[in-house]
């Protein structure tokens, strides 16, 4: 089973790469993201949690993400492996991954890191406000305040998969196939 955790900072290029992964290696995409839209459009209690953080550019709980998370890998059991995208978010986070993978014999076998400038991201997030009706991309101050986050709390877990030697950035800039031929590189090795 290859399981990969795509990582970068808001705006860099993972929901749009997944696209190809999943295409090229027949991989679940789970994207943390879009578990929390979920369930926040379903009104479910974690829902309504997750979004009271989120509206406030902030990280949702650790063991709110991780339930929510493990039911989705639960859900299926006959994967080829999973793409982690937007998780794990915090190294508290990454050792809940590693230890619920390796309890089904099956652990991370790459984290690979969209490398993309504060100014770009910036750009591409309030592009990307325009067509995707998500308000948390079309607020400066929260962009902000996002960016922030990830490089205070989540940059951080990039150094436990690098001690585990699984960590490779990536340049997340150009063309997104040139970017989906760098991590296909990558993920070759």
């Amino acid at each position: 089973m290859l399981n990969i955790v795509l990582f970068g900072p808001p705006g860099a290029g993972k929901g749009t790469q997944s696209v190809h992964l999943v295409k090229s290696y027949g991989l679940v995409h789970l994207s943390t993201g879009d578990i929390f839209r979920s369930n926040i459009k379903g009104n479910t209690e974690l829902g309504k949690m997750a979004q009271s953080y989120m509206d406030k550019g902030q990280l949702v709980p650790d063991d709110v993400t991780i339930r929510m998370l493990e039911s989705e890998v639960d859900q299926h059991r006959e994967a080829k492996g999973f793409i982690f995208d937007g998780f794990p978010r915090t190294t508290a986070q990454a050792e809940a991954l590693d230890a619920f993978l390796d309890n089904r014999n099956t652990p991370v076998a790459c984290m690979l890191a969209l490398e993309v400038d504060e100014a770009e991201l910036k750009s591409r997030l309030l592009a990307r406000a325009e067509t995707s009706g998500r308000p948390d991309d079309a607020n400066p101050v929260v962009i902000q305040k996002r960016i922030d986050v990830y490089n205070a709390e989540t940059a951080p877990v990039a150094g436990h998969y690098a001690a585990q030697g699984k960590f490779t950035g990536i340049d997340g800039i150009g063309a997104v196939e040139e970017i989906s031929d760098r991590l296909k590189a990558a993920i070759a090795l």
